[in-house]
């Protein structure tokens, strides 16, 4: 079997309703694809890169699938301390460079599969068919327990955004029960809507492309009032005369003197800033080494700097 590349969700920021759509947790792994052909078990990510050696639990495929060949797709994910899904901690599984750390961490770092669909089906492609018809062979051939699990459907895709935001998850996927599987394809047949979280952060220095702006440092303020750096922002929402503007304002205040306590690393030549300004922030979480996910800026506040506290992650 040749791998694939997988159907991706359209962005949205509405969560659509009627009988045609049902909701599942959109799981904060990494996506991995099995495929079976009868005699082996092979793994792939998304950039049909090989992972079959990274998560030997999945390997053994007739503990978890009774089917006599094929595709699964789903998401491998670890759990953090506090129970909830932890991308920081999968992605030490998943990038592991020296093959003989993987039985280590298979006990540090126990993973679990999140199976949400099949491709190929006994020897056959069941691309075309619905999404419904494809739910219900996994209903069939997955056996839930150890490593895996299948991917549970709501009927109410509002009332499980709401739960998911309430344990601080990622978000969810809304599917059309009538779609196809495309393959390598982004379609609106899939939705995902993300649980995005706001703060407010202290800009600490700049990068430039050019004459411009192009990435602001941030900071949060821990009880010590020393400014800790939580990561970098680009564009965001702000116009490009909203970036000129900005740029205007951070070269009056640039310094020689560096606001961070733990200097950022990897971003030279970094220009520093007196520690005045303060900007919103979209994020979808924190790394382990208390970095921001995904941030982006939403416009400049008039919050002073040293209410952006760390221990706090201030919450708009």
């Amino acid at each position: 079997m040749e791998p694939v590349i997988p159907m991706e969700p359209k962005t949205s920021t509405s969560i659509p309703t009627g009988e045609e759509w049902i909701g599942q947790v959109k799981w904060d792994g990494v996506r991995i694809l099995t495929y079976w052909d009868g005699r082996e078990v092979r793994l792939f990510n998304r950039r049909r890169r090989e992972r079959t050696w990274h998560y030997p639990e999945l390997t053994d495929i007739r503990s978890y699938c009774t089917a006599a060949s094929a595709i699964l797709d789903g998401e491998v994910i670890a759990l953090g301390n506090d129970g909830r899904p932890s991308f920081p901690r999968v992605m030490k599984r998943d990038g592991i460079r020296r093959l003989e750390r993987v039985k280590g961490l298979q006990r540090t770092i126990p993973i679990a599969y999140m199976i949400f669909d099949v491709l190929y089906y006994n020897g056959e492609w069941i691309r075309e068919r619905t999404f419904r018809d494809r739910e219900e062979i996994l209903a069939q051939i997955i056996i839930p327990g150890g490593h895996c699990r299948r991917v549970a459907s709501h009927r109410d895709g509002r009332a499980l955004f709401t739960a998911i935001k309430e344990q601080d998850m990622e978000g969810i996927v809304m599917k059309q029960l009538t779609s196809p599987y495309i393959l390598g394809a982004k379609k609106d047949y899939w939705l995902k809507v993300k649980n995005y979280r706001n703060l407010v952060a202290v800009v600490g220095g700049f990068t430039t492309a050019g004459p411009r702006v192009n990435s602001l440092l941030l900071g949060l303020y821990d009880d010590e009032e020393r400014l800790h750096y939580v990561g970098r922002v680009g564009t965001g929402k702000l116009t490009q005369e909203g970036w000129f503007r900005l740029t205007e304002r951070l070269q009056r205040l640039q310094t020689t003197e560096e606001p961070f306590a733990n200097g950022p690393q990897g971003h030279s030549p970094v220009l520093w800033v007196k520690p005045w300004l303060t900007v919103e922030i979209q994020h979808l979480g924190w790394t382990e080494g208390c970095l921001l996910r995904q941030p982006s800026i939403q416009g400049l506040v008039d919050i002073p700097p040293l209410e952006c506290r760390l221990e706090e992650r201030n919450p708009v």
